[in-house]
C-alpha cells in the first residue's frame, strides 16, 4: 500500500468566500481532519474547544478543535477540524470523507463515491 495525497479546499462556514487549498494525506484510520493552524487563522476559523489525542506511539497531546467546510469536486461537506501545530502533517480523516460522500479505495489509492444509506423505523 502507498500513501494517498489529495488537494481540497478548506472553507470558512461563516464566510464561504474565504477558501484555501491544502494538500492532505488521506488517513481513513483518523477520525478527524487536521489542518495547519495558520490556514485556519487566515480563514478566520475560530477554535470551539480543546481535546486530547493519542499519537501512534502512545504519546498524548492536546490540540484546539473547531469546524470547517471542505470542498472536493463540487461537493461541500461540514466536519470537525483539529488545529495543527508546527510539525503536524495535514490529514484528511474519516468524518470529512463521509461528509463529502466519498470513501478511500486503498487498492487504487483514490476516492470513490460512498454508498449512502438511510435506515429508519416506519411507524404506523
Amino acid at each position: 500500500m502507498g500513501l494517498t495525497y489529495l488537494e481540497l479546499d478548506v472553507v470558512n462556514p461563516a464566510r464561504p468566500e474565504k477558501t484555501k487549498t491544502v494538500q492532505f494525506l488521506v488517513d481513513s484510520g483518523a477520525i478527524y481532519s487536521l489542518v495547519p493552524r495558520q490556514v485556519l487563522d487566515e480563514l478566520g476559523i475560530e477554535p470551539t474547544g480543546e481535546e486530547h489525542y493519542y499519537l501512534a506511539n502512545g504519546e498524548k497531546i492536546s490540540r484546539k478543535r473547531g469546524n470547517a467546510f471542505f470542498s472536493y469536486q463540487g461537493k461541500l461537506g461540514a466536519a470537525p477540524v483539529i488545529f495543527g501545530e508546527e510539525g503536524d502533517a495535514p490529514l484528511l480523516g474519516a468524518v470529512t470523507l463521509e461528509s463529502l460522500g466519498v470513501v478511500l479505495d486503498p487498492f487504487h489509492r483514490e476516492l470513490r463515491p460512498l454508498k449512502l444509506m438511510l435506515a429508519g423505523i416506519i411507524v404506523s
